[in-house]
């Protein structure tokens, strides 16, 4: 079964640091696109961070956001975002997801159900 699944959303203040890790089974990771999602209400959903995995290595990796940094770890077949200095306008459902070949991150393949990070005082 395909899967990925996200995990380390929550609530944090402003200011604050998040994690949010990855997990794909299944599949992996090598040779896909993997790049990280939110959407918050009402508005469409924007791409966050992106990176392009192959035979393990990354081969090319880019963020929309300057305080958000995508990483992975090969053996755990697991990407991360990490998240600092936090805002509110930050809050929103994060998602993973993966395309298969993709040169770049569409979000064609496999999704991940979520993860909510909310930033507030």
């Amino acid at each position: 079964q395909v899967q990925l699944v996200e995990s380390g959303g929550g609530l944090v203040q402003p200011g604050g640091s998040l994690r949010l890790s990855c997990a794909a089974s299944g599949f992996t990771l090598e040779h896909h696109a993997i790049g990280w999602f939110r959407q918050a209400p009402g508005k469409e959903r924007e791409g966050v961070s992106c990176m392009i995995i192959y035979d393990g290595s990354v081969y090319y990796a880019d963020s929309v956001k300057g305080r958000f940094t995508i990483s992975i770890n090969n053996a755990k077949n697991t990407v991360y975002l990490q998240m600092n200095n936090l805002k509110p306008e930050d809050t929103a459902v994060y998602y993973c997801a993966a395309d298969k070949y993709g040169s770049r991150c569409l979000g064609r393949d496999y999704w991940g159900k979520g993860t909510q990070v909310t930033v507030s005082s």
